[in-house]
């Protein structure tokens, strides 16, 4: 019985391999067209990745429930997570960033000369994913709130990137999606709030009275509104709005 949360665990990391693998055989390419412009391949089955990670996401809320569930909460299923979610949360959302930021600098004038190193910066995804969940296994006062944004969380707002892109329409905001300086900016974002000591809101309850729990019911209430409105584009949203709301409630969850 104890090692079943370990289990669920390893199907976590089992779901961000899968993500992975098919983000590194998305086939995804710039084609040219008849009329001398250029238009985006990307096979379906990429999103595949998005659901992987997605579900790597639920089973990573799980793996905690069903330790708490069969009382098998245990050092090893500590580091065990986090091995997990470094690959689920870490690796698989910097190579769906590795994608974006290749048909990025493809589409330059100059593109396909440029210097693999362009894309490299993807990389730092992973690196400060390692670095957050090594400092959050040191620290025993991480429960009911984080120093620095979680890591699945960051996970999940790259994961729904793909979904985003694929449902727009608009020239503008698909021209914004692929710019590099536009990529480099949201890791440049990711990696500080992942590596930061800023106090971010756990959603783990610590009783269930409106006073101590507010900005969780806010940002419930904000998300259900934002997925109403906006579909895909809302996972980006909810997540600027859990940052904004954790700068706001920052002396109470501190």
């Amino acid at each position: 019985m104890k090692h079943i949360p370990n289990l669920f665990t390893l199907l976590n990391l089992f779901f961000g391999c899968l993500a992975i693998i098919v983000i590194l055989q998305s086939g995804i390419t710039l084609v040219n067209t008849e009329a001398g412009g250029q238009m985006m391949s990307m096979p379906e089955h990429i999103f595949l990745a998005s659901l992987f990670i997605g579900l790597a996401a639920v089973i990573d809320f799980l793996d905690g429930f069903v330790a708490r569930l069969f009382n098998a909460q245990s050092e090893m299923g500590k580091q065990l997570d986090s091995l997990a979610d470094v690959v689920s949360f870490g690796v698989a959302p910097g190579l769906i960033i590795y994608q974006f930021l290749r048909l990025s600098v493809a589409r330059q004038e100059d593109g396909l000369d440029a210097s693999v190193a362009w894309l490299y910066p993807a990389l730092l995804i992973p690196c400060a994913a390692a670095w957050r969940l090594a400092r959050f296994n040191i620290d025993e006062t991480q429960t009911y709130s984080f120093r620095g944004v979680p890591v699945p969380a960051v996970g999940l707002v790259v994961a729904s990137l793909p979904l985003v892109f694929w449902s727009m329409e608009t020239p503008e905001l698909i021209n914004l999606f692929l710019n590099k300086w536009v990529w480099y900016a949201v890791i440049v974002a990711l990696c500080y709030l992942m590596v930061s000591n800023v106090p971010i809101i756990s959603l783990k309850f610590k009783d269930y009275t409106v006073k101590n729990n507010l900005p969780k019911l806010l940002l419930a209430a904000i998300a259900i509104v934002l997925a109403i409105l906006f579909k895909w584009a809302a996972v980006p949203l909810i997540f600027i709005s859990y940052i904004l709301l954790s700068l706001l409630f920052k002396n109470k969850i501190a």
